[in-house]
């Protein structure tokens, strides 16, 4: 039988994650780590990691910690941080912020670079980039605030993230693959898919929207339990029908000075 909640568990400091990304969660992530907390498990894998805005602000963490993203770009970064973040830092240490670096690097084919000069492109672009977006990147200005590539500051960061990631497995798998690796009793996964009509805001082929109805049947048959956020939108209602869901409301701007909107999500568990 498992231990009760946080019992096992081991104190850690959240740390923010190193740039934007698009459906980053930073308003939910609170909540969802409160949720993530309050359930039994020895081993935590999280699905779709991006820039780890919910992996890294989690302030505890079980046995063992799994974290996966089908995209290269997301994989190599993680694992360059974990494993190269000095040489990595000396790379980035002279590049300052513009819009003519900017467009130079998004010109440039990423497979074509080295695993740490694709994850300094990788970090300056998401850095930089409107809204964390990861596919149709634009220069995001704003008047108000100093350069957002800065790496003065972004050095402690970058430092404080490769500690966190010290002991923490790094995939980069089908999601599916992923899950049906790491299913057993005792895993806790966490999956924050693109938003249904919304899949190809994180790049050409990663997910389309076919694969809802596939997520939702393979989740029906894990053997571990699982938190999963999606937007609220009937087709996901209809997919994920008979599990468990949590209505969230959520206020977002986007730009400075925009209007705020309200937003319904949704937490679904088994």
């Amino acid at each position: 039988m498992l231990s009760s909640p946080l019992s096992s568990f081991e104190r850690v400091d959240p740390v923010r994650p190193l740039a934007p990304y698009i459906g980053g969660k930073r308003a939910l992530a609170k909540r969802l780590v409160s949720l993530i907390n309050s359930i039994e498990h020895r081993t935590y894998a999280e699905v779709f990691v991006g820039m780890g805005g919910v992996f890294l602000r989690r302030d505890q963490k079980p046995k063992a910690e799994v974290i996966n993203d089908w995209s290269e770009d997301v994989a190599t970064f993680f694992r360059v941080i974990q494993h190269h973040y000095l040489a990595f830092l000396d790379m980035l240490r002279w590049q300052i912020t513009s819009r003519a670096g900017f467009e130079k690097l998004l010109a440039l084919e990423p497979s074509s670079l080295t695993d740490m000069q694709r994850s300094a492109r990788f970090l300056y672009l998401q850095r930089l980039a409107f809204g964390g977006k990861v596919r149709g990147r634009g220069f995001g200005v704003d008047p108000s605030t100093s350069a957002r590539f800065d790496v003065t500051k972004l050095a402690p960061m970058i430092e404080a993230v490769h500690e966190r990631l010290a002991g923490v497995v790094i995939e980069r798998l089908p999601w599916a693959d992923f899950i049906a690796r790491y299913d057993r009793p005792g895993t806790l996964f966490y999956l924050d898919p693109p938003y249904y009509g919304s899949e190809g805001d994180y790049g050409r082929d990663l997910f389309d929207r076919s694969q809802f109805e596939q997520m939702a049947e393979q989740l029906r048959g894990v053997r571990g339990r699982f938190i999963l956020s999606l937007n609220d939108h009937p087709e996901v209602r209809r997919i994920f029908a008979g599990f468990d869901f949590r209505e969230e409301k959520l206020v977002y701007t986007v730009g400075g000075g925009a209007k705020a909107k309200t937003v319904g999500e949704v937490i679904i568990t088994n």
